[in-house]
């Protein structure tokens, strides 16, 4: 029996990489990072190591080099992001592009490229959003802004593939226990009260065992302490 097949961009960040783990019970997995090392560490029987960097993803080269040839994708998750606490009036040209090209325009590159290995499969696309999504926040503004435009992608995917029987998910936590949210935390940084990423990887599961007649479109996971 086909063991199925899952691609994970960010992999070797907070929620990609116990999306990975949790994924590489029941499927191989192509887990995408640009931390070699921490790749690498990752690597067993059942998780490929694919050393990318999404921002150079373009019309000519839309997949990493350690994707080309797969032909089925049962599920790809999106967990690849960067954030970065900025007023917008500071804000550069340099890091509006940088932004959206991996929050935004990596994500519809990848999709766009494996869509036929998707279909193959009538596979599953899982946005990780976040909170900034649906508010926005001082400071965070071009953060926000992508996320806005990342709920725009995916629901206008949902629309389009839904003939082929590929199914679109977004999952939008809000404070989760990662690299990232300490980067741009202002004063103290209370893990305690924040997501495990654990519980986004569990939120994922439940998605994938949804029967064939139904998809759920967005999951907000919110922390125990609000």
């Amino acid at each position: 029996m086909r063991i199925p097949v899952a691609v994970v961009t960010g992999a070797t960040g907070g929620m990609g990489q116990a999306i990975a783990a949790a994924l590489a019970e029941t499927h191989i997995v192509y887990a995408l990072g640009r931390n070699e090392v921490k790749l690498h560490a990752m690597a067993s029987e059942r998780i490929i190591p694919v050393a990318s960097d999404l921002l150079q993803l373009s019309d000519a080269n839309p997949l990493p080099e350690g994707l080309l040839g797969v032909d089925r994708v049962d599920v790809l998750v999106h967990a690849a992001a960067v954030a970065t606490r900025v007023p917008l009036q500071e804000t550069t040209t340099n890091q509006w592009q940088r932004q959206m090209m991996l929050n935004v325009i990596a994500p519809a590159t990848l999709t766009r490229a494996l869509m036929p290995a998707l279909e193959a499969s009538k596979g599953l696309v899982v946005f990780i959003n976040s909170g900034a999504g649906t508010h926005v926040h001082a400071g965070l503004g071009l953060y926000c802004a992508t996320k806005h435009a990342l709920y725009a992608l995916a629901d206008t995917l949902r629309k389009e593939t839904s003939a082929s029987g590929v199914r679109v998910t977004t999952i939008a936590p809000g404070p989760t226990d990662t690299e990232m949210l300490q980067g741009i935390t202002e004063g103290e940084y209370t893990p305690e009260k924040y997501i495990d990423p654990q519980e986004v990887a569990g939120a994922l599961l439940s998605v994938l065992a949804v029967g064939d007649s139904a998809q759920i479109a967005n999951i907000s996971v919110r922390p125990r302490s609000e």
